[in-house]
């Protein structure tokens, strides 16, 4: 499944470029852009393994949801000077990249299903 490899690479790149993160944010912003990348993957892997269209779009909503709230916490951790600039760029195109085919799939998942 292409967007679990794309969102796969999202989690990477969001644990490399928050290596770098002062101490004091090692239980706040830093861990909350983690879970949130890592949420990603997970939620399309959990309702897979749901094993109805209606449960997986439910986790793909979810994920889309992550992938959001993702996109906020790139752009406050650059405004703080906690991530560079290029890397945060390069980012968002992959979680751009991956938000479009999560909601994709979840157009063919709700067609599937009536809704």
């Amino acid at each position: 499944m292409e967007v679990m490899e794309f969102a796969h690479r999202l989690v990477l790149d969001v644990y490399r470029l928050s290596d770098g993160f002062p101490a004091s944010e090692q239980f706040g912003l830093r861990s909350q852009v983690r879970r949130a990348a890592t949420s990603i993957p997970l939620n399309i892997a959990e309702g897979r393994g749901r094993g109805s269209d209606k449960d997986f779009a439910r986790f793909v909503r979810i994920a889309i949801g992550s992938a959001t709230e993702l996109e906020y916490g790139l752009r406050l951790c650059q405004g703080l000077g906690y991530m560079p600039v290029d890397g945060v760029s390069e980012t968002l195109v992959t979680l751009r990249r991956t938000r479009k085919m999560l909601s994709g799939l979840l157009k063919a998942l709700t067609s599937s299903i009536g809704g």
